[in-house]
């Protein structure tokens, strides 16, 4: 069965490289080294020409749009990551998702763990303040209700009956 819809024809990487640099760095660009935001734009990569290099004046590191996330360092354009990410939301199948993008399934399987993996390191663990109320207590053995025969039970010398 072919895709649905071409959407790779649609996606642009310039708009792909847009969006990752809005969601990244809502403030402004800040070197993935120091947090410094004393950061002047250094050319283009090579073999993206979408993809903006950066120059750290603080720390002197480089970096470009990808660097210290999950998308950096692999083969596949911004914009198949960024279809993964939009068919995973639809909550389609790894074999479907690898049928649309026309990718094999163990690239698909890698990339989707990737991307869960990635997504869920930013979700800021839970901390509860304040006060802090619960409703019930759901007790699953022992006898709920009547503590005398939980204390009977426990006896030494009781042979547990």
């Amino acid at each position: 069965m072919p895709p649905l819809v071409n959407l790779s024809s649609l996606i642009d990487d310039a708009k792909c490289y847009e969006l990752v640099r809005q969601h990244r760095w809502p403030d402004g660009v800040r070197c993935p080294r120091c947090e410094s935001a004393a950061v002047a734009r250094y050319g283009r990569d090579d073999t993206q020409p979408q993809r903006q290099r950066y120059r750290c004046t603080a720390c002197s590191s480089r970096f470009d749009d990808l660097t210290g996330t999950i998308l950096a360092g692999h083969h596949q354009p911004l914009r198949v990551w960024v279809l993964c990410l939009y068919f995973m939301g639809l909550n389609l199948s790894n074999r479907q998702i690898a049928q649309e993008l026309d990718l094999s399934q163990p690239d698909v399987q890698l990339m989707t763990e990737q991307l869960r993996t990635g997504l869920v390191a930013r979700i800021p663990p839970v901390r509860l303040e304040g006060e802090v109320e619960i409703d019930e207590v759901y007790v699953v053995a022992g006898h709920k209700g009547n503590p005398t025969a939980v204390a009977k039970r426990g006896a030494p010398g009781d042979a547990g009956g």
